[in-house]
């Protein structure tokens, strides 16, 4: 007769935590997001348990991102308050703070900080790994607030499937920031605090970088020379394929409860992607 050994404390505690998260206990994904952050004994454990619920729903990551003092958290704050009228429940991940004290005691609301501890990009490392668990527990949105934006910010396009870039027109530095390279991996431009001098212009710098990257800059605009000519940007824009993503340039002031939003059915701030 083979005697087993006994199941060890720790063993015991990750089955207690996979357990409470079968029966939807916010506790237990508290434990289970710390055992995976600081990667604890059993972390790897809970992952393959969780695994087999990630990528079955609708859940959309959506990373936000942009220079400190752009706003980010009060953007943040806004959608979660507009997905919670909508019946979404929402888990939010803000890296090194949190700011969003008037949506976290809503239950449909789970927010979690995490420090960088010196990773670079702005993430912590495990940020992509406590998302899953977000998405397993079934969360319809998890949405990823960085430190701040630059070179080594670009991995939170890895994390998430909508990545917005937040500026503001006194930053003063926004299309060196683009620049940096976020202009390759932004889905979305918010032009934050569009209510402050500057603003229509940072928009427009945006979107003509925009149009650089995209080979069609002043496409739109009839040459005074020749107006046939605008047939061939006209030509152009027709030639791109039906499912090229445009990237908006979007106005708001989100501390006065503005909220861009892109399309009659595409939810604030989310990219559709088939």
């Amino acid at each position: 007769m083979t005697v087993k050994p006994p199941l060890s404390l720790e063993h015991m505690r990750v089955d207690a935590v996979l357990e409470g998260l079968a029966r939807g206990d916010t506790a237990a994904l508290a434990r289970a997001i710390s055992l995976v952050e600081n990667q604890r004994e059993g972390f790897e454990r809970v992952l393959t348990q969780l695994h087999a619920r990630i990528g079955k729903g609708k859940t959309q990551r959506i990373g936000i991102t942009g220079p400190p003092g752009a706003g980010k958290s009060t953007l943040t704050e806004q959608l979660v308050r507009i997905y919670r009228e909508r019946g979404l429940k929402v888990g939010v991940i803000a890296v090194d703070r949190i700011r969003m004290e008037s949506v976290s005691l809503d239950p449909g609301v789970f927010i979690r900080s995490m420090a960088t501890r010196g990773a670079q990009g702005g993430l912590a490392t495990t940020t992509e790994e406590v998302a899953d668990v977000l998405e397993a527990f079934g969360f319809d949105r998890i949405l990823v607030e960085t430190v701040g934006v630059g070179q080594t910010e670009l991995d939170v396009a890895a994390t998430a499937e909508t990545t917005v870039l937040v500026l503001v027109p006194e930053s003063g530095d926004g299309i060196q920031t683009l620049k940096a390279g976020v202009m390759e991996i932004a889905d979305l431009y918010v032009i934050n605090k569009s209510d402050r001098p500057g603003a229509d212009k940072l928009k427009q710098e945006v979107e003509v970088m925009l149009g650089i990257r995209r080979g069609n800059a002043f496409a739109h605009i009839t040459p005074h020379h020749n107006p046939r000519a605008a047939e061939g940007g006209e030509g152009r824009r027709k030639a791109a394929k039906a499912d090229e993503w445009e990237a908006p340039v979007l106005m708001t002031v989100a501390s006065k409860g503005g909220l861009p939003s892109v399309g009659k059915s595409v939810s604030p701030l989310v990219r559709e992607r088939s």
